[in-house]
């Protein structure tokens, strides 16, 4: 059982908290755990079938990054831990950040490549808090698949529909382009990446 935590944590003490052999996981939101809802089936597969996309144009292309299987981000304001669907890593310069080899943590935008959120009921995270700590951190991509057409409208439109919205860093701001049914993907990280957002919205059939 998880005791129940009432103060605020810091980035830290929600590291030294989160128990070791947690069946869920478990975020920390301005100071808050979060437990995450469990990924259904589908939201699984779409993450599943996003990374295996990426994995083969890094294996392709000899591209110097990789995909752990997990890792915590830590906010630029010491009270928020994330841990993406999906992150792409760069081995150049992970070797510079200092948490990385003994705890899994990320705590600079510079050994970051891409990370994706498959969006779930708790979009406005993915649309909101996420985006704006992954923007801070100067993280270069950002990809929000939302294979159901959950998010609000002011973020995928009306009327809403399954909608790929990728955020990349340009000046120190994300600046964002959306994709639908068989738009070809443009990814600055991946720029020879030959995949639809239909085809990944597709994965969760």
């Amino acid at each position: 059982m998880i005791q129940a935590i009432t103060q605020l944590l810091t980035f830290d003490e929600f590291i030294a908290w989160y128990p070791e052999k947690a069946g869920n996981h478990y975020e920390l939101h301005n100071g808050v755990i979060v437990e995450m809802p469990k990924p259904t089936g589908k939201h699984s597969k779409v993450a599943g079938f996003g990374a295996l996309k990426l994995g083969i144009e890094i294996d392709r292309l000899n591209l110097p990054y990789f995909i752990p299987k997990e890792c915590v981000i830590k906010s630029k304001r010491n009270e928020s831990g994330y841990e993406p669907d999906v992150i792409v890593l760069d081995e150049q310069t992970i070797g510079e950040d200092p948490r990385w080899e003994r705890e899994s943590i990320i705590t600079k935008g510079t050994s970051v490549r891409l990370i994706i959120e498959v969006v779930s009921t708790n979009w406005s995270d993915d649309y909101g808090l996420k985006l704006e700590e992954y923007e801070a951190l100067g993280i270069p991509e950002y990809w929000v698949v939302d294979y159901l057409g959950l998010g609000g409208r002011r973020f995928i439109g009306n009327p809403k529909q399954p909608t790929l919205s990728i955020y990349q860093l340009i000046d120190g701001e994300y600046i964002v382009k959306q994709f639908r049914e068989n738009s070809l993907i443009e990814s600055l990280t991946f720029p020879e990446l030959n995949l639809t957002a239909w085809q990944l919205f597709k994965a969760a059939r």
